[in-house]
């Protein structure tokens, strides 16, 4: 509990006890003014009683001498009712008569210097009650005495006896208040019992309500200090607690303490996740990992999620690669099992890198660092798995560095250029256009090959920007060519992403001059697994343009089939592993036979790509392949070297291309396979 919560506590705590003194008080005085208030009114009645039964008082306040009728009645008087006691004065304040001597026969002499009104207390001090009731006015006192002759509440009410307005003597009645103050402070105590009571249960109902603000302040900053350490979706720890706890853990083992090892895991097909069911199923996807992987931890490991599908995990007392394998091992094999969603089944899996304390490294952002660095090695290693941070990875990071600068620059430094491979008919001869390739001529490296460069330059984000030189480029050329010659350009991924891909070949067009109809753009099939939507209507604003589009890479996807359904293909190009095989395995020739067939069928064009020998180029013309593609009939080159051989030949056996269409099936709704079940 905070101080200012005690603070509060102490000062209600202090305010009701100061309430209940003060009622205390007030009771005890209003039970005073009570008493004197009937002492009083006793007091005068009595008096007045004795003003109108006593004979010749009037001669005993004048003369100071009792008649022996005065003294009778004044007998019979003196304990009348509460009164106990009596005394007489003249006008003047001197004593005539004190009640305890009326039985004497005779009366003694008073002293009136000493025994007169006000004047027995020493200084007197009392002078001022000699005045007021000299002039006319009573005044009461309530006394509480422990006295053998008197009671223990008593007052003393002097009472002057007034005849035509002028004070003929004064009567000191001494009042026997120990019932009335006895009735009067057993009803005070009822009050002051039922106003305790109720300041209690006030008090009590305030101090539920300061109890429930003061548990819900702590709930709420008990949540405040959990959403500050966590990861509100997930439960683990979020990125700034996880390094404050790795930071802690390495200053602990640099002072002895227990050694660690760090594991990073990415989720394999997040993405994908993501993509084709939406965030609510990547949201739930993700806290069933967490849960995962928090089962296969040990008491003192701490599991984290750094952002997206990125997790981190402190292992506690584990320092080699024999003690770290086992639950690596188990944590591969929970993230690969099956994640059962509200009404479907996906596969995700996972990925580990692992850096050990000690051995990769002694700094915190150094192992985590080198973390990563094992785990893109897993992803490299086909997903799935776990790998262990070594020396030649910061090497092959290093090189992955240095190269990725160097792509930054390299059109800039016009060390970029396109080649051009030509495509033919399906005579072999007929010359019918050409594909765009990249090549990258690096001043140190040599010759870099795409396979090196083109993902890198997609995980990068530099491809949209290449994307764009290689196209101006392509149609720059290609308009310098003799119709009806074609040129493919294939597109990334990358460039769909943006949204403005038709924008940019409407205005290469322009630039260049090229006739629409002579651009063939090629997708991957793998374009077409995420974001399906978006990529059909930007097929369709390019097929508007008049432009072809061809699937690179057929037959080697998932679910080639059901895109031939939905999208607008001018041309499919049959994978390059189809053709190498064709004529060692009849099975591959009916496999393109049956491709070649269903494409005619739906109205579209086939070309086969990597026709490196003779046979292959028969069986591809038996099969009825439109075009062959490969280094049989041409190397790429160059613009400049292009000769065009073939083109008069080409010019006989080509086929024209009609308007853009629509693919035969595309507005028949259709919900195609889920890709999250590929591995």
């Amino acid at each position: 509990m905070r101080k200012s919560d005690w603070r509060t506590i102490a000062f209600w705590i202090t305010s009701l006890v100061l309430t209940l003194f003060a009622l205390a008080s007030v009771m005890r005085q209003e039970s005073t003014r009570q008493l004197e208030q009937n002492a009083e009114q006793s007091a005068l009645r009595w008096a007045q009683f004795v003003n109108q039964t006593v004979p010749d008082l009037d001669v005993a306040f004048m003369t100071g001498k009792l008649t022996p009728a005065a003294r009778e009645q004044l007998l019979r008087l003196r304990k009348a009712n509460d009164v106990f006691r009596f005394k007489l004065f003249d006008r003047s304040g001197g004593l005539i008569l004190l009640s305890d001597d009326i039985e004497k026969p005779e009366l003694p002499t008073y002293d009136r210097s000493k025994d007169g009104i006000g004047e027995h207390d020493a200084g007197g001090s009392k002078l001022h009650i000699r005045n007021q009731v000299l002039a006319g006015k009573p005044y009461v006192e309530l006394k509480r005495e422990n006295r053998p002759d008197r009671p223990a509440v008593y007052s003393e009410a002097y009472v002057p006896v007034l005849q035509d307005g002028k004070v003929l003597g004064v009567v000191e009645v001494y009042v026997d208040q120990v019932e009335r103050a006895a009735s009067t402070a057993k009803g005070f105590t009822h009050i002051a019992g039922a106003v305790t009571i109720l300041l209690l249960l006030l008090g009590s109902a305030a101090g539920y309500q300061f109890w429930l603000r003061l548990r819900k302040q702590r709930h709420a900053e008990a949540r405040v200090r959990y959403m500050a350490h966590h990861d509100v979706l997930s439960g683990a720890l979020n990125r700034s607690s996880f390094s404050e706890a790795l930071n802690q853990a390495t200053w602990r083992r640099a002072y002895g303490g227990p050694a660690f090892s760090l594991l990073c895991i990415d989720l394999d097909r997040f993405k994908e996740v993501n993509d084709s069911l939406g965030h609510a199923a990547g949201d739930q996807v993700l806290r069933v990992a967490t849960q995962r992987l928090k089962a296969c931890l040990r008491e003192g490991d701490q599991v984290a999620r750094l952002g997206g599908d990125e997790f981190a995990i402190l292992l506690m007392g584990l320092s080699s690669t024999a003690s770290v394998t086992p639950l690596a091992q188990r944590i591969v094999q929970a993230l690969a099992a099956p994640f059962e969603l509200a009404d479907q089944r996906v596969h995700c899996g996972g990925s580990v890198g692992i850096a050990i304390y000690g051995v990769d490294g002694t700094e915190s952002g150094d192992l985590l660092n080198k973390a990563d660095l094992a785990l893109y090695r897993a992803k490299a290693d086909g997903r799935g798995t776990f790998s262990f941070y070594d020396i030649a990875m910061d090497q092959q990071m290093q090189s992955r560095r240095e190269l990725t600068r160097d792509l930054r620059d390299a059109i800039k430094a016009g060390q970029m250029s396109v080649h051009y491979q030509p495509l033919h008919g399906s005579d072999g001869e007929s010359l019918v256009g050409y594909e765009a390739l990249l090549r990258w001529q690096h001043p140190v490296r040599g010759n870099v090959t795409p396979a090196q460069f083109i993902p890198l330059a997609e995980e990068t984000g530099l491809i949209d920007d290449i994307g764009l030189w290689v196209l101006r480029r392509a149609c720059v050329d290609a308009a310098s060519w003799p119709p009806p010659l074609t040129v493919a350009v294939n597109l990334s991924a990358a460039q769909f992403a943006r949204g403005n891909l038709a924008e940019q070949v409407s205005q290469a067009l322009a630039d260049s001059g090229l006739p629409a109809e002579r651009l063939e753009l090629e997708i991957t099939e793998s374009l077409l697994m995420n974001n399906s939507e978006q990529v059909m209507d930007i097929l369709r604003r390019l097929a508007a343009l008049g432009v072809s589009i061809a699937m690179d890479d057929f037959g080697t996807g998932y679910s080639s089939l059901a895109y031939l359904w939905r999208f607008p293909f001018n041309k499919v190009k049959i994978d390059r592993a189809f053709t190498h095989n064709l004529v060692q395995d009849p099975k591959v020739g009916m496999i393109v036979r049956s491709i070649i067939t269903l494409a005619h069928s739906l109205d579209i064009r086939v070309n086969a790509e990597g026709v490196e020998t003779h046979s292959q180029m028969v069986a591809l013309r038996e099969h009825g392949c439109d075009e062959l593609q490969g280094f049989l009939l041409g190397r790429p080159g160059p613009a400049k070297g292009l000769t065009h051989i073939g083109l008069s030949t080409g010019q006989a056996h080509a086929v024209r291309r009609g308007e853009a269409r629509e693919s035969l099936f595309a507005t028949i709704p259709m919900d195609l396979p889920p890709v999250l079940t590929r591995r």
